[in-house]
């Protein structure tokens, strides 16, 4: 049965704080989850600058998605979004400001898990505000080539996502999941980023990932065998859940908790900010709705659909081993 989207908002009960590092400057980051307002969304506060920059976590401010998702207001910029944003859309928080004294989120261990931990020392507090979910009416598609990306109709919000590499250690990977606080916390959450060993050094050599180190990196070796970590992986199969983090973290964007199945096919964070615009420029296969009772199940939840402003997406919102969908992932559109 397909997880229920809890109807209210949440933000933190307290304030958090962390400390690390930037995956590409190597510098000491530190940032706090601050509570927020409800109808607040995400926010990015840059209080490394003078005039305190606050930067949406929208869609609509992506401004580079080499190597990560970097979202920007004006000349400022944050990057490296995608685990944290991940964290905060997995356990159930709507709102909360993110204060960094850096342009990059610190990597930390490479995954979501430090954030999660961090989400729960500070606790969750509901707000007297209904969510407003995305609720997808019809499928929607985008492909680049052999890339792709669909949502369909879904009583719940479930991701599905596969890989394909030319190696024997990860080679073609699926992994489908029910985004819940729970099964992202225990499934989703501590898979890593992953990165070939020439590709990190030429990184190293263009004076980028210099914070990247095994501590926070899958460092796959040269003979497409084994990883360098010596602490091995911590799920056989964490590539491709780790590509799923990715999905779940670049779709916070949106700005809203979602109402559908996406399936991802050897997706990447241009892909997810093509496929965003998509659903955007989409307004007839998707409705803002609000669920005033949690019952059995979604179909027998009372909602309303939000009308108005052109259905534009508004400037701030409020089991492992499944099967992929068959057939190629266009072919319902």
């Amino acid at each position: 049965m397909a997880y229920q989207i809890e109807p209210y908002q949440y933000t933190t009960q307290r304030p958090v704080s962390c400390c690390g590092v930037g995956l590409h400057t190597g510098r000491t980051v530190n940032l706090t989850i601050n509570p927020a307002p409800a109808n607040t969304g995400i926010l990015f506060l840059r209080s490394d600058v003078d005039d305190r920059p606050v930067i949406p976590a929208r869609v609509e401010r992506v401004v580079d998605t080499t190597l990560a998702t970097t979202i920007g207001e004006g000349l400022h910029t944050v990057s490296t979004t995608e685990h944290l944003l991940a964290a905060l859309r997995g356990y159930g928080v709507d709102n909360a400001v993110i204060d960094l004294d850096s342009h990059e989120v610190p990597i930390m261990d490479g995954s979501a898990g430090p954030f999660v931990r961090l989400l729960k020392t500070a606790g969750l507090r509901r707000q007297h505000a209904l969510r407003k979910i995305l609720r997808i009416t019809r499928p929607i598609c985008y492909a680049d080539g052999d890339k792709s990306m669909r949502i369909d109709p879904y009583d719940g919000y479930k991701v599905s996502a596969r890989i394909q590499f030319d190696d024997a250690l990860i080679s073609e990977q699926q992994y489908s999941v029910e985004v819940m606080p729970e099964r992202f916390g225990k499934e989703i959450a501590r898979a890593r980023t992953f990165g070939f060993v020439e590709q990190v050094e030429q990184l190293w050599q263009n004076g980028l990932a210099l914070g990247g180190t095994l501590d926070n990196v899958i460092a796959i070796h040269w003979n497409r065998r084994s990883i360098l970590n010596e602490d091995g992986l911590r799920f056989d199969d964490e590539f491709i859940r780790h590509k799923v983090l990715d999905v779940i973290g670049d779709l916070a964007l949106l700005g809203s908790p979602v109402l559908g199945h996406v399936i991802a096919d050897r997706s990447g964070h241009e892909l997810h900010r093509a496929f965003m615009q998509t659903i955007i420029d989409s307004p007839h296969s998707w409705e803002y709705v609000t669920s005033r009772e949690q019952s059995a199940s979604w179909s027998r939840q009372k909602g309303q659909a939000i009308r108005g402003a052109g259905r534009r997406l508004p400037p701030f919102a409020a089991p492992a081993g499944e099967a992929m969908p068959s057939g190629p992932v266009c072919a319902a559109c």
